[in-house]
């Protein structure tokens, strides 16, 4: 027996602001969040039958300063490449020519990104937090040992997304990735102040540098405060970090092992452990792989 398609009359059919070229996606105009680059859509997998996230980029922005489309361009073919339970995937991907616009379409998480998810729900438990932030190491293990490695560079709480029904956590937006050969060293200056290494300033760092940015996940994900939110400037920020000074919030943390545990992350990067030696730190000791969706870590 065939499985035929289900074709409503047209005064029937969904309401799109929009359809991929095969028809097979559909974006809606629900904004679920915009960056400096991209714009995201809520939208449909007609042949899946599930929502999806539609990432649309207006190439005429980028007409004076084209590297940052080709920036993206690059994401796109990066997330092409990863498949992890702990990473966004990536489903489909092209390029408009009659609206100028670059379209790639990911998997959806319901509850948006972690920020936004820890604001909403103030009243989480240690043991919670813990169970988000071993997935991330999960994604962070996945990145740093991939063939090539892959650095993100950009992780903070803005760009790792949740599914709160499942607590199921993901890693996404990787415009600033960096793919880096078997010396895993990396040559440029790219991020969000408050989560950048001091080495990232000097320019010559590895894949150590996403976990001193996890730390910094983890201390907000503690404290609700974005790191080093005491300072006004950039010039601040840097002239902070680069003198090794902790941002005033991890000294608003009181748990004595969550402390040390951030601190381990934190700290200079010749003592900074990796992702894999952070997973079997005692910090994760009370949480079990079954907790947290333990299939296909290592996936490719």
């Amino acid at each position: 027996m065939t499985c035929e398609s289900l074709d409503p009359p047209d005064n029937d059919k969904e309401t799109f602001e929009e359809v991929d070229p095969t028809g097979r996606f559909g974006r809606y105009s629900d904004l679920l969040g915009a960056g400096a680059v991209k714009k995201v859509y809520r939208a449909f997998d007609q042949q899946e039958g599930i929502e999806v996230a539609w990432n649309l980029v207006k190439l005429n922005n980028f007409s004076q300063d084209p590297s940052v489309g080709d920036r993206l361009v690059k994401e796109v073919q990066l997330l092409s490449q990863l498949r992890n339970t702990y990473i966004i995937t990536l489903i489909d991907v092209w390029k408009n020519s009659e609206r100028n616009t670059l379209n790639f379409i990911t998997e959806i998480c319901t509850s948006g990104n972690l920020r936004e998810y820890r604001k909403r729900h103030r009243h989480v438990s240690i043991r919670a937090l813990k169970k988000w932030s071993k997935q991330v190491l999960k994604g962070l293990v996945y990145l740093h040992t991939h063939e090539p490695c892959v650095i993100h560079r950009d992780l903070n709480c803005s760009n790792i997304f949740i599914n709160g029904n499942v607590g199921e956590v993901k890693i996404g937006d990787f415009g600033l990735a960096a793919t880096v050969g078997t010396s895993h060293v990396a040559h440029s200056v790219l991020g969000t102040p408050e989560y950048m290494a001091p080495e990232l300033y000097e320019e010559d760092y590895n894949e150590l540098v996403d976990i001193y940015s996890f730390g910094m996940c983890v201390l907000e994900m503690v404290t609700l405060e974005i790191p080093y939110n005491e300072c006004e400037s950039v010039a601040q920020i840097y002239k902070r970090v680069t003198n090794g000074y902790k941002p005033e919030a991890f000294h608003k943390v009181h748990d004595p092992e969550v402390k040390a545990f951030i601190g381990k992350c934190i700290g200079i990067y010749t003592q900074r452990p990796s992702a894999l030696q952070l997973l079997a730190d005692p910090f994760f000791a009370e949480v079990d792989d079954d907790d947290d969706n333990n299939n296909n870590d290592n996936s490719t």
